[in-house]
C-alpha cells in the first residue's frame, strides 16, 4: 500500500485560464497519484522513479476561476492527504478571477497580485520538545511564522505566489541530524566529509526541509516558484575558472554537481514549469517512459554540468499584468577570465527578449535573480576591482595582482553581478531600456537574496528632458535570510559598506583597478535590516506597495512583526531618510 513520503506542494497555478494547477508529491513506492478538489476539479499521474524514489507532478484541470477549493491527495485510490486529525486548515488551490468575466471578474489589469519572496533557509529544526523558534540557534523561521499566521487567520491576505530565491537546501552545511544519517552510510573522515555526496543524500535535505509541519502545510496551499543559488550545490558555486578547476581536481565533485542538478530538476525545477512546458519537455516525457528514470535524469544533469548551454533553468511566469522572469545566475555563467559573464550569450539573449517582449501588456516587471544586481557600494566596487585584477588590469593576467584578485574573490565571496562587469552593464542597460521605452511598466523590480540582510536600493534617475514620457520606478529589493544567521562582524561590515566612508574606500579600489565610470549610480532607499524575514510586493493595476515582516519568538511560538509597509508608486511615496548616494 503506497504512502506519501513528501508533499504535497502546490507549484503552478495558471493565471491565463485560471483552470489548471500542478501539485508535486513523493510516494514511497510506484503508484498512481491523484488530486481531487472539492469543486470537482481533479488530475492524476503515474509516478516516475529516480534512484529508488517515486515522484509525480499532477496536473489538475477543471478548476473554477476566482475560487478557492480544498483538495485531497490519493495514492492508488487511497486518501493520504490530509492526514487524520490534521491540525492545520485544509490544503487549498486558489485561482485568480478572469479579467472582465461576466461573473464578477476584475477589470483588466486591476486584480491584486501578492508576491512574497526571500532566500536562504537552513532547515535544521530546533531541539526536540521545544516550540518552533524557541532555542533555535539561528532564530525563528520566517516560513514557519508565515504558516502560523495564515493557519490561525483564514481571512489573512495570502500570497498569490511564494518566490524562493535560492539556498532552499544547504548541501555543504548539514545539520547534526543529517550528519548522523550520512555517518550511517559512509566514513565522514573521507571527502566530502559531512557534506552531501550523492542523490540519496540530497533527498535527506529535502526530507528535513519540507517535512517541517508548518512549512509542509504552507507549501501545500501557497503556489511557489524556485531557483537555485550556491548552497543548493556548494558555497560560491562557479565563482571563477580557477575555483572550478580546483573542484574538478577533487574525487567527489563530479558526483556532487550531477546529483545536485538531478535533485534540483526533480524537487524544484519540474514544478516551475507550466503544463504546456511539461508536455514539451523531453526529459519529462522520458522519465514517464521507463520504469527507472535514474539514467535518463543522470545523463541530463551530467550534460548540463558539462555545458550550461544544453539546458535552461531560467523561466517566465505571468500573473495577470505582472511579468516574472526567474534568472539562473549560477549554472549559466561563462568563467573564462577574458570572456567572463554571469549569463552565457544564449541565456543573456533569452533574458533580453523576455524583458522587452510585449511591452505595454504588463504593468510590473519582476526579475528574480538569487544574487543582487545593486549591492552596498563598497562591496560593488570591491567586486569590480577584483574582477579587473583577475583579468590583468594591473600586471597582466598572470601577475601578482591577478593572484591577489583571485585569492580575495574566493575568500570574500566576490562573485555577484558586479564581479561580472560586462554582464552588470548589460543588465543595467536592459533595465534602463525597459523602464524608459514605449509601453514602460510602472515598476521594474529586481528581487534577490543571498547576502543575509535586507535592503532597498534605487538607481539615481537622470534628469528627464522636456516632453519625455514617465519612466518606470526601478528598485533592487533584497531579502535574506528566511532562516539563517549572520555573524556580528559581518553585520558591521555591511553597515560600513553602505556608509559614506565605505563608499569612498570603494572608489579608491575602483581607481586602482581602473574600472572606469559606473554605468549606474544608486542610493539606499531602505535598510539594512537583519533577521529572518520575508518581503511582499502587493501589485494592483499600476500601483505597487512593499512590506517586510520579520520572524520573532513569542510565548506560543513564532510570530511575524511588520518591519515596514510603504507605497512604491504614489508620487509622495516615502523615501528613507537614511538613503546614501552611490
Amino acid at each position: 500500500m503506497a504512502g506519501l513520503r513528501l508533499g504535497p506542494l502546490l507549484r503552478y497555478v495558471d493565471w491565463e485560464t485560471a483552470s489548471t494547477a500542478t501539485v508535486w508529491v513523493e510516494a514511497d513506492r510506484p503508484c498512481t497519484a491523484e488530486v481531487r478538489c472539492a469543486d470537482g476539479a481533479s488530475g492524476s499521474s503515474r509516478t516516475f522513479a529516480v534512484a529508488g524514489h517515486h515522484y509525480a507532478l499532477v496536473v489538475v484541470t477543471g478548476l473554477t476561476p476566482g475560487s478557492t477549493t480544498a483538495y485531497e491527495v490519493l495514492l492508488d485510490d487511497r486518501p493520504v492527504w490530509p492526514p487524520e486529525q490534521y491540525p492545520f486548515p485544509p490544503s487549498t488551490i486558489t485561482t485568480p478571477p478572469i479579467p472582465g468575466a461576466a461573473d464578477g471578474g476584475t477589470e483588466a489589469g486591476q486584480g491584486t497580485v501578492r508576491v512574497a519572496f526571500g532566500s536562504c533557509r537552513w532547515a535544521a529544526p530546533p531541539a526536540a520538545g521545544h516550540l518552533p523558534g524557541r532555542n533555535d540557534p539561528v532564530g525563528p523561521d520566517a516560513l514557519d511564522a508565515l504558516a502560523a499566521r495564515l493557519a490561525a487567520d483564514p481571512g489573512a491576505a495570502r500570497p498569490d505566489v511564494l518566490l524562493l530565491l535560492g539556498d532552499q537546501v544547504y548541501a555543504d552545511e548539514t545539520s547534526e541530524a543529517i550528519r548522523r544519517r550520512l555517518a550511517a552510510r559512509r566514513d565522514l573522515d573521507e571527502p566530502p566529509g559531512a557534506e552531501v555526496a550523492d542523490y540519496d543524500e540530497y533527498t535527506f535535505l529535502y526530507d528535513e526541509s519540507w517535512r517541517d509541519p508548518e512549512v509542509r502545510w504552507l507549501l501545500s496551499t501557497v503556489p511557489s516558484c524556485m531557483i537555485f543559488d550556491d548552497h543548493d550545490v556548494i558555497d560560491d558555486w562557479n565563482t571563477s575558472a580557477a575555483w572550478l578547476a580546483g573542484m574538478r581536481a577533487t574525487s567527489w565533485w563530479n558526483e556532487r554537481i550531477v546529483s545536485g542538478l538531478m535533485s534540483y530538476w526533480v524537487y524544484q525545477h519540474l514544478g516551475n514549469l507550466s503544463p504546456a512546458e511539461l508536455a514539451a519537455d523531453p526529459l519529462h516525457t522520458a522519465v514517464h517512459a521507463t520504469p527507472d528514470a535514474t539514467d535518463a535524469v543522470r545523463r541530463f544533469a551530467a550534460a548540463a554540468a558539462a555545458d550550461p548551454t544544453r539546458t535552461r533553468w531560467s523561466y517566465r511566469r505571468i500573473f495577470g499584468r505582472v511579468r516574472l522572469l526567474m534568472v539562473d545566475s549560477r549554472a549559466a555563467r561563462v568563467l573564462d577570465e577574458q570572456q567572463r559573464a554571469m549569463l552565457h550569450p544564449q541565456e543573456a539573449q533569452w533574458l533580453r527578449e523576455e524583458a522587452l517582449a510585449a511591452l505595454g501588456s504588463f504593468d510590473h516587471l519582476l526579475i528574480g535573480t538569487s544574487l543582487p544586481w545593486l549591492l552596498p557600494p563598497l562591496v560593488h566596487d570591491a567586486e569590480q576591482w577584483s574582477a579587473a585584477l583577475c583579468r590583468g588590469e594591473r600586471g597582466g593576467p598572470d601577475g601578482r595582482w591577478a593572484r591577489v584578485g583571485e585569492f580575495l574573490r574566493q575568500r570574500s565571496d566576490l562573485e555577484h553581478w558586479a564581479a561580472f562587469p560586462e554582464s552588470f552593464r548589460q543588465l543595467t542597460e536592459l533595465i534602463r531600456e525597459v523602464a524608459a521605452g514605449p509601453g514602460a511598466p510602472a515598476t521594474v523590480c529586481v528581487l534577490s537574496g543571498d547576502v543575509h540582510h535586507a535592503y532597498i536600493a534605487e538607481p539615481v534617475p537622470s534628469a528627464p528632458a522636456p516632453g519625455d514620457a514617465p519612466t518606470a520606478r526601478v528598485l533592487q529589493l533584497t531579502c535574506s535570510p528566511v532562516h539563517n544567521s549572520i555573524p556580528a562582524p559581518l553585520r558591521g561590515g555591511f553597515r560600513f559598506a553602505w556608509s559614506r566612508a565605505g563608499r569612498l574606500l570603494g572608489r579608491l579600489l575602483a581607481r586602482h583597478g581602473r574600472t572606469g565610470t559606473p554605468s549606474v549610480r544608486w542610493h539606499r532607499a531602505g535598510g539594512p535590516w537583519f533577521g529572518n524575514q520575508l518581503m511582499t510586493l502587493t501589485l494592483r493595476g499600476r500601483k505597487a506597495a512593499l512590506s517586510m515582516v520579520q520572524a520573532k519568538s513569542g510565548k506560543k511560538g513564532t510570530v511575524l512583526e511588520l518591519a515596514f509597509d510603504r507605497s512604491l508608486t504614489d508620487d509622495n511615496a516615502s523615501r528613507s531618510s537614511q538613503s546614501t548616494k552611490r
